[in-house]
């Protein structure tokens, strides 16, 4: 009987792979599973996956009938796909017991997330030695040398800290006493907005903020009830937009027992709790225009009847409202009451994006990272190269200061010693795709091919232009402002556009 060990391959399932089995998707070949299961011999597969079942029982029956070797798959809840503490607990936990069957050992590092891959490859360097593959339709099915060596002995901080302790730094809520020196500036608009809202705290009037998604709009309201004279009353935050539709009047009013299916006592809606202090609305403008009525009287009488109630009630409320919608816009477009817009826009603020701070990334840079090791003592010496800093500076950062600190805390959290390197900035980060609107604001920091996003522009409107036409390039033509359908085949052919 031989003793030689069964060589298993592992793997994440990829969204590539579960492609792989749509009929229109031929082109898109196998995908990096099945493709490196064809190209190389193996004795068994096992396979990690945090997609939907129903999605992936039908990938899985299909590459059974591709591949006669035993195929094991395991789902994994993950909170989020690039979650590295989540991830390396699983992934540390599957490689373990598969070592301890002794069998040999590959990983394909080429599907799923970029933190999947890096704990793969920290795994099989330091605890579980292993041959790694990687597999692409460009360049096929490949063994992959990683050129460099980690020390056994290092254990990322996420394997210390603990899952739990992992996403309470994540979550990094706002402070409940949080004041206007929590607000972390040296740039000129951003002291005028602190200063704006400062006086705005003395007077106790509405105040509407503006600003895309992490630019810190809660971070404003809790500064302004914390300095007004309603500081020692509730500040009460809520989404607006995570409120089902039906359930806005109860949460927001409250109900009475039997008002509804489920109503088995009274119960106080936000407005009661919030009475004498300030309620914070956030994604204001999500509200359906039914609610926006009911909220319109609550804001000029300052009274609500509760859901299945008789009689109003009287409350005593200030209204901060927050939205990253343009609601001057949605006035004029119908889509928002423009008599609720003047009642709760008398203060204005206007948050800008981070990447209009000037002078700020650097200071929140430092201030973050100081935040980080005074909250946990693993990462008390963490400290960050200025060549990191640089990539930090040449970053858009669209999700704002959130997408900055949740960015710190991964380069924190998986950095060999205490020194944040630009590379581990690197892989920290999330290059989204640009969007076919943003043509013409393409981040140009670090280089542009200005022949390729003209070619992108001219391919996409010349498609948009035959498909409304139905095909007819005279018609088309003249929609693109060409001279005739000659002219419009010669742009065809330049840029190699294929219908």
């Amino acid at each position: 009987m031989s003793n030689a060990k069964l060589h298993t391959l592992v793997s994440w399932i990829g969204g590539n792979d579960l492609k792989a089995i749509v009929t229109d998707a031929k082109d898109k070949g196998l995908g990096p599973i099945a493709s490196t299961l064809k190209a190389e011999k193996f004795d068994a597969v096992e396979l990690l996956y945090n997609y939907p079942k129903e999605q992936v029982t039908p990938y899985l029956a299909w590459l059974k009938q591709e591949i006669d070797i035993p195929i094991r798959a395991y789902p994994i809840e993950l909170s989020s796909p690039v979650n590295f503490g989540e991830i390396y607990l699983q992934a540390n936990q599957h490689l373990s017991r598969i070592t301890l069957e002794d069998k040999e050992l590959s990983v394909l590092l080429s599907p799923g997330t970029p933190a999947m891959q890096a704990v793969w490859i920290l795994l099989g360097k330091t605890r579980y030695p292993c041959t790694f593959y990687q597999s692409s339709l460009e360049q096929g099915v490949q063994q992959v040398v990683i050129p460099f060596e980690l020390s056994a002995e290092y254990m990322p901080a996420a394997k210390s800290l603990g899952n739990s302790r992992i996403n309470q730094l994540l979550e990094a809520n706002v402070p409940i006493n949080a004041a206007f020196d929590n607000i972390i500036t040296r740039n000129p608009r951003m002291k005028l907005l602190k200063a704006q809202a400062q006086k705005l705290a003395e007077f106790d009037v509405p105040v509407l903020i503006y600003g895309e998604t992490g630019t810190g709009k809660e971070l404003f309201a809790r500064a302004i009830h914390n300095a007004s004279h309603r500081a020692n009353k509730p500040f009460v935050p809520v989404n607006c937009g995570a409120i089902p539709v039906e359930l806005v009047d109860s949460v927001l009013f409250g109900h009475k027992k039997g008002a509804f299916t489920g109503a088995l006592a009274d119960k106080s809606g936000l407005f009661e709790q919030a009475h004498g202090g300030t309620l914070f609305l956030d994604e204001f403008g999500e509200l359906q225009p039914s609610v926006q009525v009911r909220l319109l009287r609550v804001l000029q009488e300052g009274t609500f009847i509760p859901v299945g109630g008789t009689s109003e009630q009287k409350v005593d409320v200030r209204i901060i409202t927050a939205t990253h919608r343009n609601l001057i816009e949605a006035v004029a477009n119908g889509i928002f009451r423009e008599d609720l817009f003047y009642r709760v826009a008398v203060g204005v603020l206007h948050l800008p994006p981070l990447r209009e701070r000037e002078g700020d990334l650097s200071l929140l840079t430092d201030s973050l990272i100081s935040s980080l090791t005074m909250s946990d003592s693993i990462l008390k010496h963490k400290k960050i190269y200025p060549d990191a800093k640089n990539i930090i500076l040449q970053h858009p950062w669209r999700g704002n200061v959130r997408e900055l600190q949740s960015t710190l805390l991964r380069a924190a959290l998986w950095c060999q010693g205490e020194t944040i390197t630009a590379e581990d900035i690197r892989q920290a980060l999330f290059e989204m795709p640009e969007k076919n609107k943003d043509l013409m604001d393409v981040n140009i920091s670090q280089g542009i091919d200005i022949q390729n996003i003209i070619s992108d522009l001219v391919a996409r409107y010349i498609r948009k232009a035959l498909e409304h036409s139905g095909q007819n390039k005279t018609r088309a033509a003249q929609l693109l402002g060409l001279n005739n359908y000659q002219t419009l085949n010669n742009w065809i052919e330049k840029y190699g556009i294929k219908s």
